[in-house]
């Protein structure tokens, strides 16, 4: 299983010191990472992956509402394979004809990142799963609306923020779900109270498992209470953990 982080986790240190909070995410044992907002700093950005032996398989870019030939330019100068549309707002979610034009959207955007070697994907937060459009949520809806090329990324943790059940859900997304985000805590929308993966509510195992396609977890905290990176460590012991013992079954 391959384990990365996303760089939202640790926004304010980087603001204050890129090169060093790189740093500091390799030395917890990270290989990979995924970055938000990454034009702006892609420079930076790559002169510290190299620096610090760190790959980038996706990164999060807002592909609806900025230049997307930048947004896949900064990208490829990063060896981000996977670019990741990571919100788009509640309100956009309420009907099947706000949902069809967020898929024909990214749809395009698509296309365009095919011409630079570039897969796109969709992130959920919990609004997704609140809102019903069919007879089924506004996420499951919007799967059936994409191109077969699209994946998505599931944040299991605002998935069951949503009132739904992050193992069925998955389930039912089946090969679309490349990516997941692994975090933990009460299941609410209190971020500070997030917790390390493992110490919280979310059954973290069975929702890898249900991932029959994953290609990457990626571990983050919205925000959390205590020393980020003591936050980060204990999420990475606790998978690492998982899977030596899985290796010993």
């Amino acid at each position: 299983m391959t384990y990365s982080l996303q760089l939202y986790t640790v926004r304010k240190p980087l603001e204050e010191d890129l090169p060093g909070t790189i740093a500091r995410v390799a030395e917890l044992g990270f290989t990979h990472v995924e970055p938000y907002n990454f034009v702006a700093t892609a420079d930076a950005l790559a002169a510290a992956f190299t620096e610090h032996g760190i790959t980038a398989p996706s990164g999060h870019a807002p592909l609806l509402s900025a230049d997307q030939d930048e947004i896949f330019a900064a990208a490829k100068k990063l060896g981000i394979t996977t670019v990741i549309d990571p919100f788009i707002p509640a309100d956009r979610w309420q009907t099947a004809e706000d949902v069809q034009k967020i898929a024909e959207g990214l749809n395009a955007a698509a296309k365009k990142g095919a011409e630079y070697g570039i897969r796109v994907g969709y992130h959920n937060h919990q609004w997704e799963l609140e809102s019903t459009i069919n007879g089924t949520t506004a996420l499951q809806y919007f799967e059936t609306l994409l191109d077969p090329e699209l994946i998505l990324e599931v944040d299991t943790y605002w998935v069951s923020v949503g009132g739904a059940n992050a193992v069925d859900l998955l389930t039912s997304l089946g090969e679309r779900v490349k990516f997941i985000h692994i975090k933990d805590g009460p299941i609410s929308t209190d971020t500070k109270a997030q917790l390390p993966a493992g110490q919280g509510q979310v059954p973290v195992w069975d929702v890898i498992e249900a991932a029959k396609s994953l290609e990457v977890g990626v571990v983050e905290f919205d925000d959390y209470a205590g020393d980020i990176f003591e936050g980060i460590a204990a999420s990475l012991a606790f998978l690492n953990a998982g899977n030596i013992n899985a290796g010993k079954a």
